[in-house]
């Protein structure tokens, strides 16, 4: 069955359905990864968005999804150039409502958006739909709609293991994981519990998790925020990392085309290493924001130099515009743990 993908602009690109016909509008992104697929559908940073994939084939690479319980996807449509698996794509998508448009020119499509910067489209059976209302990507709707609605509970694997407080903007969960993996207790908030709250939790650090949208949709949580950051040590996690900057003064901005994918080179500033880093976002910290007498830039992108970690100089928080699980990540998570050990000491003996 005919399907088209028609930009707001008017320009439309023809394809087929990917299972059944379900009209959805939203912003056009494209993810440049060549394995991970069912990972990226899932990623609630892609809240709202039409996501197309770069790759030429997919669902090749990845484990075949029939019998398996797959978590939902969380991306509003999918657009790729050829699928394989389509069947049991088709009917995952369909499960959750989600539409899909394959045989698509997604090289065009990608040069499109590289010209056009940020723009909005629709997936729709004909191809001069009729869109009402256009999304916006800039709402505070994809964070209500992605962040968890009650809290959540993990109990530390050891006594000694320190308790975290992730606040909850709408993360993948594979930070949760990783959390987990180094044995930490973690309870996990929704974005909009009060600060008074979170205190109550005693947490002895804190994490503002990734999450979709513009990190300016949360302006208005950024005072309360701030109180908290006095006391706690605090790692920023991809929008979290946005919204740490903006707590502290600091400005963001809307990148041309995002970085989306899992092959993003990030060089450490003070040892020159590179690492290769997952991604996904549309927004980044403004460098010339930056006040270098409270901040300190710890990572840039190699390719277009925008800034990919921060930290705080007179405060104990730090942030990272990447995935954790990865080396790099994995040395800034180090240095808040010792953060978050260091107060838990100073509480209990001094």
């Amino acid at each position: 069955m005919k399907a088209y993908l028609v930009f707001e602009d008017g320009e439309v690109f023809p394809g087929t359905w990917i299972g059944t016909p379900w009209e959805i509008a939203g912003e056009v992104v494209f993810t440049t990864g060549m394995t991970g697929d069912p990972e990226v559908m899932m990623d609630p940073a892609h809240a709202g968005q039409i996501v197309t994939f770069t790759y030429p084939l997919i669902g090749n690479c990845d484990p075949v999804w029939e019998g398996e319980r797959m978590p939902p996807p969380r991306c509003g449509g999918v657009v790729v150039s050829e699928l394989a698996a389509e069947g049991e794509v088709g009917a995952w998508l369909d499960e959750h409502g989600i539409p899909g448009i394959s045989g698509v020119d997604t090289r065009s499509v990608v040069r499109k958006l590289r010209k056009k910067g940020p723009i909005r489209g629709v997936i729709a059976s004909t191809p001069t739909p009729h869109v009402e209302t256009w999304p916006d990507p800039r709402s505070l709707q994809w964070v209500k709609e992605a962040s968890i609605s009650q809290r959540i509970q993990l109990p530390p694997q050891s006594p000694e293991a320190p308790h975290l407080v992730m606040i909850d903007f709408g993360g993948h969960i594979s930070t949760l994981a990783y959390l987990r993996r180094q044995g930490c207790g973690v309870t996990v908030v929704p974005f909009s519990t009060p600060p008074r709250e979170i205190e109550k939790l005693a947490p002895q650090g804190l994490i503002f998790s990734g999450g979709p949208g513009d990190p300016k949709a949360l302006l208005s949580y950024l005072e309360g925020w701030r109180s908290l950051l006095r006391q706690i040590p605090t790692l920023g996690v991809e929008l979290g990392h946005q919204v740490l900057a903006l707590v502290g003064g600091a400005d963001t901005e809307q990148l041309p085309c995002g970085h989306r994918g899992n092959h993003h080179p990030v060089k450490e500033t003070e040892t020159g290493r590179v690492w290769i880093t997952s991604q996904n976002h549309g927004y980044t910290v403004t460098a010339s924001s930056l006040n270098p007498a409270h901040w300190q830039v710890t990572h840039r992108h190699v390719q277009d130099g925008s800034v990919e970690g921060l930290a705080h100089r007179h405060q104990p928080f730090s942030s990272i515009q990447f995935n954790l699980g990865n080396p790099a990540a994995e040395n800034v998570f180090s240095r808040f743990l010792h953060q978050v050990k260091a107060v838990k000491r100073v509480r209990v003996y001094g």
